[in-house]
């Protein structure tokens, strides 16, 4: 009798969604074989610093609050489908870094749909912007956010800081 309950019981919180649970819900068959956003995120660090390098920069070291600003500007994109240095409601990534918690914002670098942190940071460095952002050698610190849109299109932000 009481394994019954149990295995009652059982079944019943299987039928309740995971998102109510505060479960990790496991990843659409399109992102299946994607890379972690963790992964993608340090990824882009080791390459943004390997480019820096060979410009004769100093590498930049991964900064929480950069992070956090990165992370929820691809979060925003991700959501809603926009692909923009404009996030919520009209916010600059000064406004955002800021808002994050860092009080010296250099640059901003987005991008959306590449699979890896090489092809990132090769893309980046092909546009004449993102590729001054990447080298400015006044840059001290960075923080980089990788976001599944529920599609399986991966946006990027990648944030810079001059403390």
């Amino acid at each position: 009798m009481m394994r019954t309950s149990i295995a009652r019981r059982l079944v019943q919180l299987a039928l309740v969604p995971a998102a109510l649970l505060g479960v990790l819900v496991v990843a659409a068959p399109a992102q299946a074989a994607a890379p972690t956003t963790v992964r993608l995120q340090s990824d882009i660090v080791a390459w943004t610093n390997a480019v820096r390098k060979s410009a004769g920069c100093a590498p930049v070291r991964l900064d929480a609050k950069l992070a956090l600003a990165a992370r929820s500007h691809s979060a925003w994109m991700a959501r809603y489908g926009k692909f923009s240095h404009t996030g919520s409601g009209g916010s600059t990534f000064v406004v955002r870094v800021k808002r994050a918690g860092y009080v010296a914002p250099l640059s901003e670098n987005i991008a959306w749909g590449y699979r890896d942190g090489r092809q990132v940071v090769t893309a980046w460095m092909k546009s004449p912007g993102h590729r001054a952002n990447l080298l400015n050698c006044r840059a001290k610190a960075v923080g980089v956010g990788a976001v599944y849109a529920a599609n399986g299109t991966t946006y990027f932000t990648q944030e810079f800081g001059s403390r």
